[in-house]
């Protein structure tokens, strides 16, 4: 007798359907001669499903000797979707999909566990899926087809789709914002993923997996079942999201509601204009832009909302002006639901803004503003990329801020008449995600908000489904409510409406790369600036959109996806270990809902004088991929890491935030392509992997690389465009700065020696299972004796647990102290983060830049034990690990992200034992580590915003090289000995916090913690008091308290900072003060105005109570100093911005350190060089104006209200856990404690308007502490930037480059 051992589900509407059932055979019952048990009744009778019943039309048995067990072949007929089955006389379930074919999955099912693999989630800026919605940042960056392929052996500032592609990411940065630890609120968390892009861990194993097909497999897997049945699944449709509800009401208005419950309780609504700068005429060329913020900032109703939690933004792009609100469900004074109020003021702001005089001219100059403060180089290189790019449509002449010259002139009219050609219902969107549990409530209130608008003084008939190009085909009514259908005269009637709209987004026409075009070929671009610091080259491919819409159209993007991987990991293993001839090599595949089209990028950046070098290279290895393809080993690899990667979203998703399905949504909706949820978007993606042959991803990805490996060839597509942006001069060492020249023909001829170097196939690299054995783990064990210990000698625990957070802390016998929380929220994913005291405090003045560099040469490195680089990078792709290291002013810091699946923890533990105990410092790595930090160095006259902050901090902190980038001269004298002395001094079990959280047991975590943290070895006791030069503010006065900064620009600009001195965290300051000492002799205020409503409910003493409590909690100044933050940020917006029209962006940012005893303060902000005096001046009337222009109840309830619902949104973040972990135990940070966690909430809702006048009075604003900088750039610059210093040799820095990221308008607000 056979039993079937799993169960299973159809993932895919197809007429035949292949399930594979492991059998175990019973001892008292023989096998029949031909496989098959002779088979009752019920084996031909049919199978019955909870739908229908479908046919068996064949069967067989096979046998598995990788697992040593058989299996049935089932080929099923008349199969419904999504269907479960049992087989009559046994009452067992099958659940298998289609096609899931594979010996591994198949056990791995009849284990209980899943049949595929986890999918990991990345870092990148917007958190987007090919298979579902987005979940924190990015899996498939922006669109369903983006793929990247990237390798940057010298990381460059973070940009679109750039960043460091190793095992090891430097998050090291410069700025006067210091990098915080416990700030990660208004901030994506950063998870690890197996993207195709420059963060990806790739996937690990080598063996060739039983599920992956070579094309001459197909019919021995799939008896009986013919290659039409396979092409019939692969063009059916994927399915669609199950809870995405559309509709559209009578005057046009498309709606689409979501129900979300990340975050709780709030809601995110979006209003899109169908309307963007490719409707502009001419002579309008800025003017959507120009109505976003008049209709926006002039809406009275959207005002009203801001006293209730709620935050709205807006901004334009070239395809849709978008005004979005994000808001709680309901507030005290709203008498209930806010969803009411908020469409309301949407319904004010897209349809009946009021163009007043007074606001235009306050709008206009904030654009003007605006528009100088995004004129950086990075600004105009996209320009250039998209205006070559583009150059045969109007996308290359309209870029949303629009013209200086037009912008001054429009009156309200001719603002008016845009506004009535676009903006109506029928050529909008509404979008409405989030804790959403009536939908039927929330359709009616659409319906009472928006149904007249637009049928007041016309009948607008309903829009043809060709009216909205790619979404016409996702209005399939799912509720009868407003829905409208199309009618056979919905053309004609389409004819009659007075306002335009266009059948397809953007309306424009592309010519298309396409195969034996007979167009020439255009000859290389080149952009030559002098503030452009690197050689970057940029090769386009432009072709149509492909929807996603069947599964072929998803297997298609899978292959492509699996191809591309490969390119980045073989530069990376290739190039990485040498001193390459290029900083960075990038191959993206992406949508654009914005431009319409796909583009693929070849982007070269590389210093000037290795241009020719880094080209050859980049042909080189494209035609090395395009020519042998992938490897057996390879596309194992990355099928398997996108598989884990797909499987670990799907259990991401009750955590996908409201704002991240929203932008999901609405890009899916512009690309055409189906939108699926996470789970939906799994089970597709796996009925779709085992139909992957290794020939087909070879023949598609190679049409993908054809532009570029047989360029000249005339059969292959020709580039849109070949774009050079590239320095005017050039650093040269022993001469000094000289001309650079360069001509589009020696762009040519470098492009075509790529085509003639010599290739050889791809060799296959081993994969390390485990970096430490259990045999070293158990010597390791025996030598060091690991255990928990007391916290001191009176307190004799070894463990502290804490009920209300569920935070344990221990400290392991080696002095490594431990914090760990168990949290469900990210279902089987966890986060690490190590604390390292000291940072680049403690750099000695003999060794200036040590940390920092040392830190980067251990990045660069990557190397531990006996393991290469390449084996640790795979090693962390099979277990799907992120890791990245950071340096700051007061802390080094390694973070990891990891599944709980595969033994990821102890993966990650793994990784962190032998970076503590077994790096491998590398000459080549500090070479580069070095070289990288003089053109960080080098490049900072080439930039406004950096030079200025660069000479404002120098003036501020006495010349302290600590807080700014080491100089040419301190980096020569540093040595490969000395930065791995500066960086392993501070490794000092003492010295050194882990903070854990994740879905994990305890059992799991405390025996990964005593294995790996509680096997390093003890090195001692670390005082950080004793180990760094003291840190002092310049004396006051001074004459380098105002100065000025001239650079020398084709264009105008100017920016400016002010900062000054404020106490840390935990109330110490730079000269030895504990304000606390101070604070607690001030008697409460009897002055009733400043006392908040919460004080004045209750009786005298207890208000007083109240207050000595707050004043005397560690986090008193922690607390008030945030909610002084947002008050100074407000009144800064409406003054200075607002009333004045001085500036469109200005900003106050306060920097309090932990460890350190001090903190500062930085107002930044944009101007012209006509206003910035003005401004600047304004800013500080405004940081100096509190005592006479009293704060006021309704600033610090709102106030209250941002920090307490920014605390909220984040709280189910595992990265946010770990800020609030951080420095528990320090012995540096004394007074953090676990009531820091505990009472935030409470501290914030009682915290006084006096409270805060304690906090303000701490803030040194006067003439003789406050510092300020401005900076001008343009053609009459009268000086240049003297304060950098210059060596004679040293390398140009690194400037990023893009596809027009930075065109699109900055937010609104």
């Amino acid at each position: 007798m056979a039993s079937v051992v799993s169960t299973c589900r159809t993932v895919a509407a197809s007429t035949t359907t292949c399930l594979l059932v492991q059998v175990v055979w019973s001892q008292s019952k023989a096998k029949q001669p031909g496989g098959v048990e002779a088979a009752g009744p019920e084996s031909r009778m049919g199978l019955s499903t909870c739908k229908s019943v479908c046919s068996l039309k064949s069967l067989a048995t096979r046998f598995s000797p990788r697992y040593g067990c058989e299996y049935i072949v089932l080929v099923l007929e008349n199969v419904p979707l999504y269907d479960t089955f049992s087989v009559p006389s046994r009452s067992v379930s099958l659940t298998f999909g289609p096609f899931l074919v594979g010996e591994r999955r198949l056990l791995e099912a009849a284990a209980g566990r899943s049949g595929v693999h986890r999918k990991k989630i990345n870092a990148w800026e917007q958190c987007v899926s090919m298979l579902g919605e987005p979940v924190t940042e990015a899996l498939f960056p922006g669109k369903y087809n983006c793929i990247t392929s990237s390798f940057c052996p010298n990381n460059s500032r973070r940009r679109r789709r750039t960043s460091t592609p190793s095992v090891f990411i430097d998050r090291t940065s410069f700025c006067l914002s210091k990098p915080k630890l416990g700030n990660v609120a208004g901030k994506h968390a950063h998870v690890s993923c197996a993207t195709v892009g420059p963060d990806e861990p790739h996937a690990a194993s080598t063996a060739w997996q039983d599920g992956i097909l070579e094309k001459q497999e197909l019919d021995l897997l799939y008896p009986g079942v013919e290659k039409t049945e396979l092409e019939g699944f692969l063009s059916s449709e994927i399915p669609s999201h199950p809870k995405l509800y559309r509709g559209q009401l009578k005057n046009g208005l498309r709606y689409l509601i979501l129900p979300n419950k990340v975050p709780p309780n709030r809601f995110e609504a979006h209003m899109e204009v169908h309307a963007g700068s490719i409707d502009e005429e001419d002579d309008e060329q800025g003017i959507a832009h120009m109505i976003e913020h008049v209709a926006f900032l002039g809406s009275k109703k959207r005002e009203k909302l801001l006293g209730t939690g709620a935050r709205s933004n807006a901004y334009t792009d070239f395809h849709h002006t978008v005004f979005h609100i994000h808001s709680p469900i309901s507030s005290k004074d709203s008498d209930g639901d806010l969803l009411p109020y908020v469409l309301d003021a949407l319904n004010e702001i897209a349809f009946h803004p009021k163009f007043l005089s007074s606001r235009v001219e306050k709008e206009r100059r904030a654009i003007l503003s605006e528009l100088q403060m995004m004129n950086t180089i990075d600004y105009r290189v996209d320009c250039q990329l998209l205006q070559h790019l583009h150059s045969e449509n109007k996308l290359s002449r309209r870029f949303p801020i629009g013209l200086e010259e037009q912008i001054k002139k429009w009156d309200v009219d001719k603002i008016r008449k845009f506004h009535e050609r676009w903006y109506f219902p029928a050529n909008a969107t509404l979008y409405i995600v989030g804790d959403i549990d009536n939908i039927s409530k929330t359709i009616y209130q659409i319906e009472a908000v928006f149904g007249q608008t637009g049928l007041e003084n016309e009948t607008v008939p309903a829009p043809a489904p060709s009216a909205f190009g790619a979404m016409a085909s996702f209005l399939v009514p799912k509720l009868s409510v407003g829905l409208t259908g199309s009618s056979s005269n919905s053309v004609d009637q389409a004819k009659i409406f007075k306002k335009e709209r266009h059948t397809v987004r953007p309306p424009v026409k592309h010519n298309w790369s396409l195969p034996g075009s007979n167009m020439d070929l255009k000859p290389p671009q080149i952009f030559q600036h002098e503030l452009i610091q690197n050689f970057s080259f940029n090769m386009f491919c432009k072709v149509p959109v492909s929807r996603v819409q069947t599964y072929g159209d998803l297997r298609n993007v899978l292959m492509k996806r699996i191809f591309l991987s490969a390119l980045h990991f073989r530069i990376n293993t290739r190039y990485k270990s040498s001193n390459p001839p290029f900083t960075s090599i990038e191959l993206d595949h992406s949508d654009s809902g914005r431009e319409g089209c796909t583009v693929t990028t070849l982007t070269v950046t590389a210093e000037p004088k290795n241009w020719q070098s880094a080209i050859r290279v980049a042909v080189q290895e494209v035609r090395r991929l395009k020519e042998f393809g992938v490897t057996k080993g390879e596309l194992t690899r990355y099928m398997d890491a996108l598989l884990k990667d797909s499987e670990h979203l799907a259990a991401m998703i009750d955590n996908v935030s409201s704002v991240d399905n929203l932008d999901f949504i609405m890009e899916s909706d512009a690309l055409g392509h189906t939108v699926m949820d996470q789970r939906q978007g799994h089970e597709s993606l796996v009925a779709v992997a085992g139909t992957v042959t290794l020939e087909e991803v070879n023949s598609i990805g190679a049409k993908v690389l054809e532009f570029v490996s047989n360029f000249g060839n005339p059969t292959a597509p020709l580039p849109a465009a070949i774009v050079a942006c590239v320095p005017k001069r050039v650093h040269v060492e022993g001469i000094g700065e000289t001309e650079f020249t360069i001509s589009s023909n020696e762009i040519i001829a470098a492009t075509k020696a790529g085509l003639e170097e010599p290739i050889e196939p791809e060799p296959e690299l081993e994969v390390p299972k485990e970096l430490i054995s259990s045999l070293q783990l158990q010597e390791l064990r025996q030598q060091c004796m690991p255990s928990f210990i007391p916290f001191s000698p009176e307190i004799k625990v070894t463990k502290v647990y804490d009920k209300e957070t569920g935070i344990t802390k221990c400290r392991l016998s080696n002095g490594i102290s431990v914090n760990y929380k168990i949290s469900k929220s990210e279902a089987r994913g966890g986060v690490m983060r190590l604390i390292v005291g000291g940072g680049r405090a403690a750099e000695s003045s003999e060794s200036k830049g040590s940390v920092v560099v040392g830190v980067r040469t251990l990045s660069e490195g990557g190397r531990v034990g006996n393991f290469s680089r390449e084996q640790v990078e795979l090693f962390c792709v099979n277990h799907l690990i992120n890791c990245s290291l950071e340096s700051t002013e007061e802390f080094i810091s390694m973070e990891f992200r990891f599944t709980l699946r595969d033994n990821g923890m102890r993966a990650a533990f793994q990784l962190l034992h032998m970076v503590l105990e077994h790096s491998v410092w590398l000459d080549d790595a500090f070479d580069r580590a070095r070289q990288l930090y003089l053109s960080y160095y080098r490049s900072i006259p080439k930039s406004l915003e950096r030079s200025t902050a660069h000479k404002l901090m120098l003036a501020m902190m006495d010349g302290d090289e600590r807080f700014v980038e080491p100089t040419p001269k301190s980096l020569q004298n540093l040595t490969l000995q000395s930065v791995k002395d500066a960086v392993m001094n501070q490794f000092v079990g003492s010295n050194m916090e882990v903070s854990i959280v994740g879905d994990f047991s305890e059992e799991d975590v405390e025996s990964c913690i005593l294995d790996y943290l509680g096997t390093v070895r003890s090195k001692g006791n670390y005082e950080m008091e004793n180990a760094y030069n003291p840190i002092v503010f310049r004396s006051s006065p001074s004459d380098l308290q105002s100065q000025q900064v001239f650079l020398k620009d084709t264009d105008e600009r100017a920016c400016a900072y002010i900062a000054g001195p404020a106490p840390n965290r935990w109330g110490f300051t730079v000269d030895g003060k504990d304000l606390f000492e101070s604070v607690s002799h001030i008697s409460t205020h009897d002055d009733a105005e400043l006392k908040s409503e919460e004080l004045l409910m209750v009786d005298e003493d207890t208000q007083k109570d109240v207050q000595r409590k707050l004043r005397g909690h560690p986090l008193f100044f922690g607390i008030t100093m945030g909610l002084l933050a947002e008050i100074i940020n407000s009144r800064l917006f409406t003054t200075v911005r607002d009333s004045l029209g001085l500036t469109y962006d200005v900003s106050f940012e306060l920097n309090l350190f932990d460890r350190l005893n001090l903190g500062w303060y930085v107002v930044s902000v944009t101007s012209t060089p006509a206003k910035v005096h003005k401004a600047v001046d304004a800013c500080k009337n405004v940081l100096r104006g509190l005592h006479g222009n009293k704060i006021s109840q309704r600033e610090l309830d709102r106030a209250k209200r941002t920090l307490l619902m920014r605390h909220e949104a984040e709280i189910k973040s595992n990265a946010y856990w770990l800020g609030l972990l951080a420095h528990l135990q320090a012995s540096s940070v004394p007074r953090k404690d676990i009531s820091c966690i505990k009472d935030l909430t409470n501290l914030y809702e009682v915290a006084s308007i006096e409270d805060i006048y304690l906090a303000y009075d701490q803030l040194k604003v006067g003439d003789d502490s406050l510092y300020s900088c401005i900076g001008v750039a343009g053609a009459q610059a009268v000086d240049e930037i003297t304060e950098v210093e210059e060596s004679d040799d040293g390398f140009p820095g690194i400037f990023p480059v893009g596809r027009g990221l930075s065109t699109m308008t900055r937010p609104t607000t």
